[in-house]
């Protein structure tokens, strides 16, 4: 009898590596640590093989960097091979595929908001599919008969749309697309369906998770009669405190995904809260230091570098995330043997202060931690680059007097090394996008 996994792959032609791994169905998080060194060494010794014979992009930079995928013996040779850049995506969108245009099935783009030009992601019918039939169940326990309701920005960000591939093909689970910027895009008509609905898997962001349980409240709609068997968070960082509040809300779990639009599913938490559990079977993930593109041994913070293993018509071979993480080698109580990321955030979102640089998060932990303060803040860099202002709602029922000022003032600044200014403000601003954390205002002329 066919297993699940050919029955979903009948006539689809796949590299070797794959079918001798995972045509028996055998998911990641059941191998073997040994198992997966051995996939993933031959993952990439196909991946460069094919980057090398069919993408001009691929075999020039190799002939630049004087190596041949025959080079390339054991994990420990991946850094012989160049690194692939937003920069390098942002040229011709075509340029690195080992497959022709016409067996393109997906093609995802960036706003191009951040970084000037978009970056386009593309897929043959074979890698997509690869990216939501190989599942992790015992780190994700989706399961047939769940309700997954996905509210993320669909058309901006390639997240909904993984989500919603992988829990109804991977997990077979009912999904129902309630995205941002996507036909139920208000807060009113997403809390209408998950009332309706009754949803036990909720995907969405750390903001928008508040916006919907703001919008719940105004309707005198109990979250706590809600099946949610979890949330999980994409799309947005959040501190520890601040997904807290989340969990305490909606009265459930609530874990990270990590993942890009170049590289798909990287990473996710299971319920310990104690580093990202890497998805070994798609990423391969090293630390370099940013300055030398040196690697980094485990516990050292520096950039994290993706390839993606199951993709072979588009390949993303040490693409350059411009994320900060480590590797954490210690053993998860969860039992799972998936190696560890531990993230830092985005170089580009640090903020820098007085030359101090450090994550908006650090100080947002702090900040949740005083219950006289509110969900929803706003760090503004000073025009002169000496102090941060730190705007902040206040919580419920909380009037806000010069002493909490102080005190709140105090401890930022304390925390930080730099002067931090509270300021309590009536409203900031809901978006229905990515959550502004971090203001730089203009300099004065």
């Amino acid at each position: 009898m066919a297993s699940h996994f050919e029955e979903r792959l009948k006539g689809v032609e796949l590299p070797p590596v794959i079918k001798r791994y995972f045509s028996d169905g055998q998911s990641p998080d059941s191998m073997s640590s040994e198992q997966l060194a051995g996939f993933q060494l031959e993952a990439v010794q196909e991946l460069a093989k094919r980057a090398y014979d069919k993408s001009s992009f691929y075999h020039n930079k190799m002939v630049e960097k004087k190596v041949l995928p025959e080079d390339i013996k054991g994990l420990a040779d991946l850094p012989k091979l160049p690194f692939l850049t937003k920069e390098d995506l942002r040229q011709d969108p075509w340029a690195t595929l080992a497959c022709s245009k016409s067996e393109i099935s997906f093609i995802h783009a960036s706003s191009g908001t951040t970084g000037g030009k978009a970056i386009y992601s593309m897929f043959s019918w074979p890698d997509y599919y690869l990216q939501h039939v190989i599942i992790y169940p015992k780190l994700i326990p989706v399961e047939p008969g769940d309700i997954c309701f996905i509210a993320l920005p669909y058309e901006m960000s390639s997240a909904g749309l993984a989500f919603h591939y992988k829990f109804m093909i991977g997990y077979r689970a009912t999904v129902v697309p309630a995205g941002k910027g996507g036909a139920y895009s208000t807060p009113e008509k997403a809390i209408r369906l998950i009332r309706k609905l009754q949803p036990t898997i909720i995907v969405t962001s750390p903001s928008y998770a508040m916006i919907l349980a703001e919008e719940a409240a105004q309707e005198s709609f109990d979250l706590k009669s809600l099946p949610l068997k979890k949330i999980w968070l994409t799309g947005e960082g959040c501190s520890k405190a601040f997904r807290q509040r989340v969990e305490k809300i909606w009265r459930t779990t609530a874990n990270f995904s990590y993942g890009s639009m170049e590289c798909s599913g990287i990473a996710n938490e299971c319920d310990a809260h104690d580093g990202y559990h890497i998805s070994e079977a798609h990423a391969l993930v090293e630390i370099i230091d940013p300055e030398t593109s040196e690697p980094l041994p485990p516990g050292e913070v520096g950039e994290v570098v993706v390839t993606s293993l199951l993709r072979y018509d588009t390949p993303i071979i040490r693409y350059r995330t411009q994320d900060l993480g480590s590797i954490d080698s210690k053993p998860c109580s969860c039992g799972l043997h998936l190696k560890k990321l531990r993230l830092w955030g985005r170089k580009v979102d640090q903020i820098i202060v007085q030359d101090k640089s450090f994550s908006p998060f650090y100080l947002e932990n702090i900040l949740m931690e005083f219950p006289e303060v509110g969900n929803w803040y706003q760090f503004v860099i000073s025009d002169n680059g000496e102090h941060l202002i730190v705007k902040v709602e206040p919580a419920e029922n909380t009037r806000p007097n010069s002493e909490l000022t102080r005190v709140l003032s105090q401890k930022l600044t304390e925390s930080s090394g730099v002067p931090c200014l509270i300021e309590f403000v009536d409203h900031i601003p809901r978006t229905m996008t990515k959550a502004i954390r971090v203001i730089r205002q203009d300099k004065k002329e």
